[in-house]
Parts: structure tokens; C-alpha cells; sequence
């Protein structure tokens, strides 16, 4: 959970990892998307870019499925092998927000090293919401991170991904890999095009008992009642802080941007605690908001980008007539 501690009462009060670094001026970020239907062409895409990097000494990072970890360190020789960095694939693909800012901060770590990540992403076709927004971190990698010196190979299995997961893969990846070669895929899709229609699509109503207040300037007493409404909705405690948060710093920005009054509506749905922040005023209209880190000179910018951090999920829709942000804490 994280601290509240030193919360002030203003809009856009959080600090989160910013794009400060000589990258911006020297890096040269890629995003490439691989299918692959065997061991072998799994092997064939990614085993030379791995052998490449370890040549070069650049870091190597994979962060993916054990079966996939096995196939590709299985072709490596002892010592290759022993030098590739093995990540977690949960740990790093824990939430769109959490993986950006990881991947971010990996890559600032490093810099000037270049660094390549052999990533294989979820693909939870059972949940549209879910997968919807991991298509959406992917479409906005290639922005969000520019300026950095990192590599970020995205491994999918098409055996057990349909075609219209996979077609979303192609519009999200600027270049793909098949056997061997690259090519700039036909399909990709400029980041705010790929999102712009959820924009405007209504998010579906909330479900199960609701409890809602009114949001105005006085952020200090909001948090008071967000965490009076946690409790009543009993919200688990490793939870409440980032509810808190999060809640404060959609708030702010409702304040100073939505027209300056707004509701938040806290419901329960199995397995999540939602928190619905509705403004009147229409200020917020990008669903790629949160997705760009913010300079560390700029005195503001920070709040969705920490917003995306500490909820797994979070959705913009909107139009000129006000904006709903929602942000979903999985418990």
C-alpha cells in the first residue's frame, strides 16, 4: 500500500517516475511485435536479437511464460544463457500502468547502456476491459518511452490467441518479426487514432450497492470521506491507500479542470473495488492520459501518471459535456 504521507491539498500534489534523462537527446527506443506457432520459430525470431545484445554487452532482460523461458534459454549456450536476466513476467506485467513505469525506469537505470526486453504481454481475451487496455499500453510504448535507449520485443503465442487479438497486436506494433526479417507493419495505427473511439464510447453502468460524494476544492476532507466510504464498502486495508490516492488525484484534477465540482462513486463488483470520478466541465478527453511521463521541471502532470501506477486499471470516456474516469483496484 502505498504512504499518503505529505499529501498536499492542491491538484496534481503526486510525484512519480518523470522522463528526466540524457536519453531523450541520444536514445533511440524500438518496439517490435513476434508471433510465433513453435519452439522453433520462437527460437528463430528472438535467439539472434539476444545473441546480438549479449555481443554488443548490452543488457538482456527476459521477461516471459516459463515455457517460453525454457525454449529460448534452451538454444543459448551455457555462458549466453547465464547472462540474460530473467524477470518475473507477472511481476513486470502486473498492471499497464506498473509495467510503463518499470519499463521506464529500467531504461533510465541503464542509460546509456542500451537494453533489450524480451517481453511476452497478457492477452486476457476473456475480459474485453482488461484486454482492451493492454492493447492500449502497447499502442502508446513507442511515444511513452522515445527518447530511451531500449529494445522491447513482444512475444504472442497465435496458437492460442484469436484473430482479432492478433489484429490488434498489428495495429499497436510498428514493426513485426516473421522468419527472420523485420517489415513496418501494414496495419499499425498512430496511438490516439488506435484509442480515439473509446473516447466517446459510454462505459457500462455500475453494478451492486453504490456510494457516492460530491467533489469540491477541499481535497483534504475528500480523502477523509473516500476513506470512510472504503470502509463501509469494505475495502481490503492493502488497498485503501492507493484507493485514496488515486481518488485524490482525480479529484484535483476535476478541480482544476472539470469545472471545479464533481462526483466520485465507489461500487463493488467480484474480485475489484471501482472508483467513478464524473465531471461537468469536459477537460479530460484523452484515453491515453497517464500514459506520458511527465518532465521532472513541470510543476504539474503528475496525477494520472500516478493514478495509472496505483489502480490496475483505469478507463477515460467523455465528450464536451463532461468526462468519467473510472479506475479499478483489483482485491
Amino acid at each position: 500500500m502505498l504512504r499518503l504521507e505529505g499529501l498536499r491539498d492542491d491538484a496534481m500534489t503526486s510525484r512519480a517516475e518523470s522522463a528526466g534523462t540524457d536519453a531523450g537527446r541520444t536514445g533511440d527506443f524500438q518496439h517490435r511485435g513476434a508471433f510465433f506457432s513453435s519452439a522453433e520459430e520462437l527460437r528463430g525470431r528472438v535467439l539472434p536479437r539476444l545473441r546480438a545484445a549479449l555481443d554488443s554487452g548490452d543488457r538482456a532482460i527476459l521477461a516471459v511464460a516459463p515455457r517460453t523461458r525454457a525454449a529460448l534459454l534452451a538454444g543459448l549456450p551455457a555462458a549466453d544463457a547465464a547472462a540474460v536476466e530473467r524477470v518475473d513476467r507477472r511481476d513486470l506485467y502486473d498492471a499497464p500502468g506498473r509495467t510503463l513505469a518499470a519499463l521506464h525506469r529500467r531504461a533510465r537505470a541503464e542509460h546509456p547502456r542500451p537494453v533489450l526486453v524480451v517481453g511476452e504481454p497478457p492477452m486476457p481475451v476473456e475480459d474485453p476491459m482488461r484486454l482492451r487496455e493492454w492493447h492500449r499500453l502497447d499502442s502508446v510504448l513507442t511515444h511513452a518511452l522515445a527518447g530511451t535507449r531500449m529494445r522491447l520485443l513482444c512475444l504472442h503465442d497465435e496458437r492460442v490467441l484469436p484473430e482479432r487479438v492478433r489484429s490488434d497486436v498489428r495495429r499497436t506494433h510498428p514493426v513485426l518479426l516473421a522468419r527472420g526479417d523485420e517489415y513496418g507493419s501494414p496495419d499499425y495505427v498512430d496511438p490516439a487514432a488506435f484509442s480515439a473511439p473509446d473516447a466517446a464510447r459510454p462505459l457500462p453502468a455500475p453494478a451492486g450497492e453504490q456510494r457516492s460524494l460530491r467533489i469540491g476544492p477541499d481535497l483534504a476532507s475528500l480523502r477523509t470521506a473516500v476513506g470512510e466510504l472504503a470502509e463501509k464498502a469494505e475495502v481490503p486495508r492493502e488497498r485503501l491507500g492507493d484507493l485514496v490516492l488515486a481518488a485524490n488525484e482525480l479529484a484535483a484534477n476535476v478541480v482544476e479542470h472539470g469545472g471545479g465540482t464533481g462526483t466520485l462513486t465507489l461500487w463493488r463488483s467480484p474480485g475489484w473495488v471501482v472508483c467513478d470520478v464524473a465531471d461537468r466541465g469536459g477537460g479530460l478527453l484523452d484515453p491515453l492520459c497517464g500514459y506520458r511521463p511527465t518532465e521532472p521541471v513541470s510543476p504539474r502532470g503528475y496525477g494520472l501518471w500516478i493514478t495509472r501506477q496505483v489502480c490496475d486499471f483505469m478507463e477515460i470516456s467523455g465528450g464536451a459535456n463532461g468526462t468519467l474516469v473510472r479506475a479499478h483496484f483489483r482485491v
